[in-house]
């Protein structure tokens, strides 16, 4: 008896298939990356300030204010208490600051609404306290002192209300 091979029947994958089909799916990863990559590019050009230069000046002046501050060497606390804000402030040696004026504001952290500006009164003893009403969760305190003799003091906390 003889074998004899059996005619081919059906469909049969030939070096031509891969070929297409490699070649199709890096068409269609490429796409999808070129897609991307130009609505990355629509949505946000890479400009982060329409004035950079004016920014950096800015910038510069704050690590000089940050300089001023650290040589003055005044230390700032800040506590979330049930309607109002509490600072206290120390210098160098520990001593209470008395006779300071401090303005500062709320914000929440993700969106500017709801800003609350404070208005600070000394509560004896280098602790100075800022009516807030009723707040519940997070929100970034920028407060600004400023002593009887000059001198400015800027002081970032992020404080949390149940």
């Amino acid at each position: 008896m003889s074998l004899v091979p059996a005619a081919p029947t059906g469909f049969r994958v030939k070096g031509w298939h891969v070929l297409a089909g490699v070649t199709a799916f890096f068409a269609v990863v490429i796409g999808v990356d070129a897609t991307f990559a130009v609505i990355a590019v629509r949505t946000f050009p890479g400009q982060v300030s329409v004035t950079p230069y004016e920014d950096g000046l800015i910038y510069n002046r704050h690590i000089a204010q940050m300089a001023a501050q650290d040589r003055m060497g005044w230390r700032a606390g800040a506590e979330a208490e049930p309607g109002q804000v509490a600072l206290s402030f120390v210098d160098r040696a520990g001593r209470p600051l008395a006779g300071l004026i401090i303005t500062g504001k709320l914000e929440r952290p993700a969106t500017q609404a709801g800003r609350i500006l404070l208005r600070f009164e000394d509560a004896g003893r280098g602790r100075y306290l800022a009516s807030t009403g009723r707040l519940s969760g997070a929100w970034d305190l920028t407060a600004e002192a400023r002593g009887p003799t000059g001198g400015a003091f800027v002081a970032e906390r992020r404080l949390t209300w149940p």
